[in-house]
């Protein structure tokens, strides 16, 4: 019985189920005619590929070849980098935040006067949240890692230098090779030598002036007044980056005497890049920055052929004359000293940088005593300072009193440190170096020296 009901059940759910589909599907009715075809899209550009993007340059034919060579150079394992962290006047080329910071803010080189104190401040400087970073690729190709393609190694900058030496009065502009010197000028170029604002308003010294009052007194030890500039001290220089200066025949102090102020060739058709920039010799060349030897970058079409240390005409010879000169301008400037030295020495070569430039082994500075960095000075300091030990300011007074200082022998001091620590011993631009040389002793020699 229970057998029957189910196959009746069966028999009538099928009909059902089958109305019921047939229910659902005729509500679509019958399919209308196809629409009009739409607009044709714009074609897509094909995407970059990264990987091979990357490799344009990740390759051991560039970025792995240049990592190593920077590995050789003093941008890479000098230590100023930490020394002036922080320091927001020496970081802007000392540190890579510092340096990029100047160029995109278009920092001037320019003194300004603040009105309350009567004194100046030099305005070329970073600010303290960019004062770090080690020199990288990112100093000097900014761009890098921003387009993947030939625009990543741009230069961060080659407009003009204003020079902050004459608070940007005097601009270099080195406009060969699409103007790629001026990357490097921009750091090495020399520092202000600036009033002392204790004595005057700390605005920069004029050094037209020493060439043109030669006779003035600058800083008299009788009476231990400086004439309203600064007092001489260890470091009364105008710093290191002076290659720059030189290589452009602009800022030293323009004495005449026998020798014409002009420039060699190299100034106006050779760039900072054909020589330190060389195909790689040895240590030299490249991304090491440093010639070491290499004269590649002198020997090659349309510059030289032939240049090697031996040679006498374009190497040796004029290297000689420099160093001659340079021992004569030292003689005449430690006459004042009477027969001790004035001027500092220094035969290490890992703390003298131009060791061996000199017979006496001159570094540029005064051997004034200071008790950080000259402790085993000849001569006492005219202005010690008020943060000494009473230890300290005894040792300084037991030493004979630095003598008086003139116009000229100041002058003569800063073209001595021109030509000295431009550290080519005149390749850079010898007409240049030879005549701040000559006339310096010159004017020397006629002020009795």
């Amino acid at each position: 019985m229970r057998s029957n009901l189910m196959r009746f059940a069966g028999i009538v759910a099928l009909p059902l189920v089958f109305l019921a589909f047939l229910f659902i599907n005729s509500c679509e009715g019958p399919r209308g005619p196809a629409g009009a075809d739409g607009k044709d899209g714009t074609n897509g550009s094909n995407g970059t590929d990264a990987n091979e993007t990357c490799k344009t340059c990740h390759n051991p034919n560039d970025v792995d070849r240049i990592k190593i060579e920077f590995q050789f150079s003093k941008h890479e394992y000098g230590e100023a980098a930490f020394e002036e962290a922080g320091n927001t006047s020496c970081a802007v080329c000392h540190t890579q935040q510092g340096f990029l910071y100047v160029v995109k803010n278009n920092v001037p080189a320019t003194f300004t006067l603040n009105a309350g104190t009567g004194k100046y401040a030099n305005d070329y400087a970073t600010i303290s949240s960019q004062a770090l970073g080690e020199i990288g690729c990112g100093t000097c190709h900014a761009s890098t890692h921003t387009t993947y393609g030939a625009a990543d190694t741009v230069l961060t900058t080659t407009a003009a230098v204003p020079m902050t030496m004459w608070k940007g009065n005097k601009t270099i502009n080195l406009t060969q090779d699409n103007g790629r010197s001026n990357l490097c000028i921009k750091c090495h170029q020399p520092r202000p030598m600036a009033k002392s604002t204790t004595l005057s308003d700390g605005d920069v010294i004029n050094y037209d002036s020493l060439a043109l009052d030669p006779n003035r007194m600058f800083y008299d030890s009788t009476t231990g007044a400086s004439n309203k500039h600064t007092y001489p001290s260890y470091r009364m220089h105008v710093h290191y980056g002076v290659v720059g200066a030189v290589y452009a025949g602009m800022g030293g102090v323009p004495f005449t005497g026998s020798k014409t102020i002009q420039s060699s060739t190299h100034t106006t058709v050779a760039s900072c890049q054909d020589c330190h920039m060389a195909t790689v010799s040895g240590r030299g060349g490249g991304h090491t920055f440093m010639t070491q030897g290499n004269f590649n970058g002198c020997n090659t079409s349309g510059c030289h052929t032939g240049v090697s240390s031996s040679n006498s005409t374009l190497w040796t010879g004029p290297r000689n004359t420099i160093k001659g000169l340079l021992n004569s301008l030292a003689t005449k400037i430690n006459a004042a000293g009477g027969g001790t030295p004035i001027l500092h020495a220094d035969s290490d070569p890992e703390t003298n940088l131009w060791a061996g430039l000199t017979t006496g082994n001159w570094d540029g500075y005064l051997n004034i005593y200071d008790p950080s960095s000259n402790p085993g000075a000849a001569w006492r300091n005219p202005s010690p300072s008020s943060s000494w030990t009473q230890a300290q300011k005894d040792a300084n007074l037991a030493l004979p009193k630095f003598p008086s200082l003139k116009y000229v022998q100041v002058g003569a001091m800063i073209n001595f440190q021109f030509a000295l620590r431009e550290a080519s011993l005149g390749i850079h631009n010898f007409k240049y170096s030879e005549a701040l040389l000559q006339n310096s002793i010159d004017q020397m020699t006629t002020a009795g020296f």
